[in-house]
């Protein structure tokens, strides 16, 4: 764990001249501002300063329409120590990942990041978390992004053809601690699935902010641009970011049954989890799939788990149990959340999904019987029986979800949930407005 001082020697020794200070907003994105290196003990202390406004910006660069905080107002983003890494793509760099405080010294309960470790740090267990991430390989012609490639999901001719941006990718991400847990190139043209190994606590979000960039950068370096839109194109494949969550008592596993002996065996704890998980489903969603086009993407039949079903290795169910390992079951017992995308902002999507599943252990909510096979396969009226709803179809109605959910409301808290919701709720009536391209194409022969 890095001190203050650790960082100030750090910026000495290695030569660092600028130092990038992170965060994250509602929309996901990532913001932040630079300091010169040389003040770096006073941005330690004091931070440096943000208008609030920031918090709400919209991927079209605007304030969030009617949104709370306005063109008054300032907090300070002040940076965390342990964060601190130097940047292999960015020459005498370095970066830290921020909380927000306000501007009296109080934790802001506005800060996605500032929440969840409010929440993590009285949460009875300790949160392992990895993000299983997919992302294409594009580039740029004349006509527009195009797949890198056309290699064939899974081959080792896919792996071959992006192996140098790959390689150095990895390279990167370990020279900043996070290592490789397994790469193979994925369903669509040019799709990549690169997962690191998991982290605990407020690291594993962090390492996801500095996963992306890093891919980003070094796909750039490459000439090809990493895009982590969970439907780049129209007739391929989609791009998740499943979200994988054990619970840790010490050094134990409380998802795990050592009793058990089988590759599915899951504790009572980790049962309630996903009863929590799926009774929240609705308006979690809003959370982990929180973009217009997030939700192209969370159709049946898609391996997207667009209804509330659970299963053991099920891959269409909103939570998977994936079997444990031979050579280490325990700590491999995990629940696997796939509704989810790169779109999201990685320490709202954790805090929601804890925030459901502590919700399921508390009240020790069922999840029902585990569905062996696809739930959009079976009829209504057996979804009914079974108590297997559709996922939201459109963020318009996943935000009013999340709005209703009175439980998700109190501990994610009013301040953070309002400025959020007001965020996203600019991007969907600025997608209803907006013509597309289906409009025009679709429409105009007839008209």
């Amino acid at each position: 764990m890095s001190t203050q001082s650790d960082v100030i020697e750090a910026c000495k020794a290695e030569d660092i001249e600028l130092v990038r200070l992170l965060h994250s907003g509602y929309a996901g994105m990532v913001r932040g501002r630079t300091k010169d290196a040389d003040d770096i003990e006073d941005v330690l202390e004091g931070g440096t300063n943000m208008a609030k406004v920031v918090q709400g910006f919209t991927p079209f660069n605007t304030p969030t329409e009617g949104g709370r905080f306005g063109a008054s107002g300032e907090i300070r983003l002040i940076p965390d120590p342990d964060t601190f890494q130097k940047l292999p793509y960015a020459e005498s760099t370095a970066v830290m990942l921020c909380d927000k405080l306000t501007v009296d010294g109080k934790r802001w309960d506005a800060d996605p990041r500032t929440v969840l470790g409010d929440f993590i740090d009285d949460l009875e267990y300790t949160p392992m978390t990895a993000y299983e991430s997919e992302y294409f390989l594009v580039e740029e012609t004349e006509d527009g992004y195009e797949p890198f490639d056309t290699t064939q999901c899974y081959t080792a001719d896919g792996m071959q053809s992006a192996h140098e941006i790959i390689l150095d990718t990895i390279r990167a991400l370990k020279a900043q601690g996070m290592n490789l847990d397994v790469y193979y190139s994925e369903g669509g043209f040019g799709q990549q699935e690169l997962v690191i190994d998991p982290g605990t606590g407020l690291q594993a979000p962090d390492n996801h902010v500095l996963y992306r960039q890093t891919a980003k950068a070094i796909a750039a370096e490459h000439g090809v641009k990493a895009s982590f839109l969970p439907k780049p194109f129209q007739n391929d494949f989609g791009s998740g970011c499943h979200m994988n969550v054990s619970l840790w008592d010490g050094d134990r596993n409380a998802f795990y049954d050592s009793e058990g002996g089988g590759s599915y065996d899951i504790t009572d704890t980790c049962r309630h989890f996903i009863g929590g998980l799926l009774e929240h489903a609705k308006g979690l969603v809003a959370l982990t799939a929180p973009s217009v086009i997030s939700y192209k993407r969370l159709q049946p039949h898609s391996w997207s788990g667009a209804f509330t079903a659970w299963g053991y290795d099920n891959r269409e169910g909103f939570v998977r149990v994936p079997s444990t390992q031979w050579e280490d079951p325990e700590s491999t017992a995990r629940i696997e959340l796939k509704a989810a995308d790169n779109t999201a902002n990685p320490y709202l999507s954790l805090l929601g999904i804890l925030a459901a599943g502590k919700d399921g252990i508390d009240r020790e909510i069922e999840p029902g019987e585990p569905v062996d096979g696809d739930p959009g396969a079976l009829t209504q009226q057996e979804r009914d029986r079974r108590d297997i709803e559709r996922l939201p179809e459109t963020l318009g109605e996943a935000l009013e979800e999340l709005e209703s959910d009175e439980v998700l409301v109190e501990k994610l808290g009013e301040t953070l949930v309002e400025g959020y919701v007001a965020e996203k709720r600019t991007e969907w009536n600025n997608s209803k407005s907006t013509v597309s391209e289906w409009d025009i194409e679709t429409y105009g022969p007839q008209f």
